[in-house]
């Protein structure tokens, strides 16, 4: 029962406001009075919800419920303040990624009016040796995950794309030469991917601070703009311990 419930639910993808029955039944592989009969169960916990049309949306419950448990969550409420003050001085998107399994996970996005196309979003992903921010993460990721995205092929978005094993295999030892990753048009041909890594306390490679910007003969003057942000962000990482009760 848990496991369809999870089904029903994973039916949301990152561009899914609402859904029909129907369509959550046949995401999930389920047969659509089980799919009907466990949306109402999950409604009444708050966890869905219906529309007057009846059709299906996320609960404000489980809304409420995993921003308040998010792993990331503190990775967030420190870096939300330091990339509104970079978005102020870029005039562009502004996103912080984690690694998630195989992809980049994104947790925060900011848009801005006007700004170079992007196609990341809060919870959306990107594959890791496309994006400057999943190459980053990649770059500081085990070594055994990297020889296993090394592997396999790779997912060609425009022809400057990372292509090829040995090409990846180069930028990841640019990325931990350099300390960030810079790639321009490799997913879209105007836009130019930058990102820099985000480390907590101890060192370690927790997310990767990254804009978009237009694919240029500026875009490499942000760096050092965005480099201190991150700089910002990982220091603000650093809580003290909590008084005792």
């Amino acid at each position: 029962m848990l496991s369809r419930a999870v089904r029903i639910v994973e039916a949301f993808g990152p561009g899914d406001t609402a859904l029909t029955i129907t369509e959550i039944a046949r995401r999930s592989r389920l047969h659509i009075a089980t799919a009907s009969r466990l949306v109402e169960e999950l409604s009444s916990f708050g966890w869905l919800q219906r529309d007057g049309d009846r059709r299906v949306r996320i609960g404000v419950r489980m809304w409420e419920v995993v921003s308040r448990a998010s792993p990331t969550l503190s990775l967030r409420e420190a870096a939300m303040p330091v990339m509104q003050d970079l978005q102020g001085i870029v005039g562009q998107h502004i996103q912080l990624g984690v690694l998630e399994g195989d992809e980049v996970l994104f947790v925060e996005r900011l848009a801005a009016p006007g700004a170079v196309i992007n196609f990341t979003r809060v919870a959306g992903r990107l594959s890791l040796h496309a994006s400057s921010s999943g190459l980053l993460l990649l770059a500081y990721a085990p070594p055994q995950q990297q020889e296993r995205i090394i592997a396999q092929p790779l997912e060609i978005f425009t022809e400057r794309t990372i292509s090829t094993s040995s090409q990846l295999r180069v930028a990841l030892a640019e990325v931990r030469r350099q300390g960030y990753s810079f790639l321009a048009g490799h997913i879209h041909p105007d836009a130019t991917g930058i990102a820099v890594p985000v480390r907590d306390p101890s060192g370690r490679v927790v997310a990767a601070l990254s804009i978009v910007v237009p694919n240029d003969a500026t875009a490499r003057s942000r760096i050092a703009v965005l480099q201190a942000a991150s700089g910002a962000v990982s220091r603000a990482m650093e809580y003290p311990a909590p008084p005792p009760n």
